[in-house]
């Protein structure tokens, strides 16, 4: 039985900072992983606003951009292995920071240069996941559910709560998967006139008053009403939620207020309607209590916290697991989830000549 020793890079819609996991897989009659190390990597303020700023930026200046991040992610990963006495190292897969996904326009970009994170490790570096499915039709999102149904088969459905919600479960004995809502990618946003980078643990939203006319106006987006595959991007949220949001007149808590229960909506009524009776929760989001107890409300006894260590480093695992399968020739991505042409092998391998 061999071990595959990946190292997975994500860099989520947030902006938190770049996810690190050192992950062990092995096959038996299944796939079974290990996170063996992780660790986040918080973004300094100046390369915060750089990122957030990316997608305004010319084709040139991205690409020195990129070049930057490709340099940043090189010199996190050599002080990870350092820090932690890594030695066994076969591949590192990593998803870059997403700057456009437009897939209506055919249009998806992930910055961060691969050739530095090579140079150093002389390890193949497998980048550029979602280009190819764009291309072949997708929506170049979600791709994690491959994973969720490879190495959690025991849960009905898995739901991350990151920047965006996105759910993946069986529908018929084949996988599906969407985007659900925006979670953190606009609470986050609304705590940036307050001089903070979150709310912690939901409490500036509990203190807030809601709105039940904005929330009745973020339930009728047509989004909402839209067969999958589906998926968002921030473009998505500046066009048609921040403007309710703004015109409302509401203070930024009862803003986040009403949108905590809006979330709590949305992923509780994709829940019910699929008869979904075990989610396994993963990301940032988890951390929200307030969050977590207007699900409860809205759907009691469904929700399964992963461990910490998941909770944070499932996303950078998953890419790291769709890696090796890229590396190995492995279909990586489903059409049923995301509504490409035909399943496919995704992701650019950078190596030496």
């Amino acid at each position: 039985m061999k071990a595959y020793y990946v190292i997975g890079l994500m860099s989520g819609t947030s902006l938190d900072g770049l996810d690190i996991a050192y992950c062990k897989f092995t096959k038996q009659e299944r796939w079974s992983y290990e996170i063996l190390n992780f660790k986040t990597v918080p973004y300094d303020a100046q390369f915060r606003d750089r990122l957030k700023n990316a997608c305004s930026l010319s084709s040139d200046l991205l690409e020195v951009l990129s070049l930057d991040f490709g340099l940043l992610m090189a010199q996190e990963v050599r002080e990870f292995l350092a820090e932690n006495n890594l030695s066994k190292l076969h591949l590192i897969a990593s998803h870059g920071h997403t700057v456009f996904h437009e897939p209506k326009k055919g249009i998806t970009r992930q910055i961060g240069n691969p050739k530095p994170l090579f140079e150093f490790s002389k390890t193949p570096v497998v980048y550029d996941f979602r280009s190819q499915d764009v291309a072949m039709g997708g929506q170049g999102a979600p791709l994690v559910p491959l994973v969720d149904k490879m190495l959690f088969p025991d849960y009905d459905a898995c739901l991350n709560l990151g920047g965006f919600s996105n759910i993946s479960f069986d529908l018929g004995g084949i996988r599906r998967a969407f985007d659900v809502c925006p979670v953190n990618i606009v609470l986050n946003h609304l705590c940036t006139p307050l001089g903070l980078e979150y709310d912690d643990k939901g409490g500036l939203a509990s203190q807030g008053q809601f709105n039940e006319n904005v929330f009745h106006q973020l339930n009728r987006l047509a989004y909402y009403g839209a067969s999958f595959p589906k998926s968002l991007a921030w473009e998505w949220i500046v066009d048609e939620v921040l403007p309710i949001l703004k015109k409302s007149g509401l203070s930024e808590s009862s803003q986040m207020r009403t949108f905590v229960e809006h979330v709590a909506v949305q992923i509780s009524s994709v829940v019910e309607s699929y008869h979904l009776q075990s989610v396994l929760l993963s990301g940032g989001g988890v951390y929200n209590d307030f969050l977590l107890t207007r699900l409860g409300k809205w759907a009691p006894n469904l929700w399964v916290k992963a461990d910490k260590t998941l909770i944070e480093g499932k996303e950078a695992m998953a890419f790291a697991f769709l890696g090796l399968l890229r590396y190995r020739g492995q279909v990586n991505v489903w059409a049923s989830v995301t509504g490409s042409s035909l399943n496919h092998s995704a992701g650019k391998i950078y190596s030496a000549p």
